[in-house]
């Protein structure tokens, strides 16, 4: 299968994904770029960034069309974590890769395991700008010691803490993505080395067309089901990782 293909067939992927989960994008973007594209660990992520805040934005597009972001709860949980993303990140290059492997594992694993907690009563959406700056602030630490846009942890957040049903989680954190991938990009820019725009560029439009289909994948999904099938996309995203620091 060549490279083109290759590209192609991830890109669509990621952008199922995020389209459809809000989430996961980079988680599946850096591993895709690396091993089957051959791309060094800076150059995919920093490529990766380039996809999902493309991606992201794209479906956030179509997310708010149905009218699943809300827009003041996701600006000011996007805007809170952007410094202390910055801060982590520079901390986090004096930390050993298996650690912060190790800890993007756990952190998954256990923003799955209370996804899949029975669900009560529907929460009643509830947008205080305390919670959300301290929950956005939170999760920017965690992005910039993990190096992923983050999206995978800003729905349980928006979900848990905040009270969003899950349908305008996945489009609110779709905002929180894109903001935080863009932010990332800008400090990244010069540093990423070659990015092989003949690979980047395909990646990057079949992610946008996987993220329409996602989105409409999502609108067809009952919210308790799509909340499962994103804890579980956790759950195997969290033990691959194990595996790879074990191994």
């Amino acid at each position: 299968m060549t490279a083109l293909v290759l590209a192609l067939v991830a890109g669509g992927a990621v952008g199922l994904a995020l389209g459809a989960l809000g989430g996961g994008g980079s988680v599946l973007a850096v591993p895709a770029l690396i091993y089957l594209l051959g791309f060094t660990p800076v150059a995919a992520t920093t490529a990766s960034l380039v996809i999902v805040a493309a991606t992201s934005a794209t479906a956030l597009y179509a997310h708010s069309r149905d009218g699943n972001v809300a827009w003041g709860t996701g600006a000011l949980f996007a805007a809170a974590g952007i410094v202390p993303a910055f801060l982590a990140g520079a901390a986090a290059g004096h930390l050993p890769a298996a650690l912060l492997t190790a800890a993007f594992a756990l952190v998954a694993a256990l923003a799955a395991l209370r996804m899949l907690r029975p669900a009560g009563a529907e929460p009643a959406e509830r947008a205080k700008p305390v919670e959300a700056a301290g929950a956005g602030a939170g999760l920017g630490a965690v992005t910039g010691f993990l190096g992923v846009g983050g999206g995978f942890l800003a729905v349980p957040a928006l979900v848990n803490v905040l009270g969003l049903r899950m349908r305008r989680a996945v489009g609110t954190s779709l905002l929180v993505i894109t903001v935080n991938s863009l932010a990332a990009l800008a400090a990244r820019t010069g540093t990423g080395g070659d990015l092989h725009w003949a690979l980047v560029a395909p990646f990057t439009g079949a992610a946008v067309l996987g993220a329409w289909d996602g989105r409409r994948l999502a609108a067809r999904i009952s919210g308790a089901a799509l909340q499962r099938l994103f804890a579980g996309v956790l759950l195997v995203v969290a033990a691959a990782m194990l595996i790879d620091v074990i191994a």
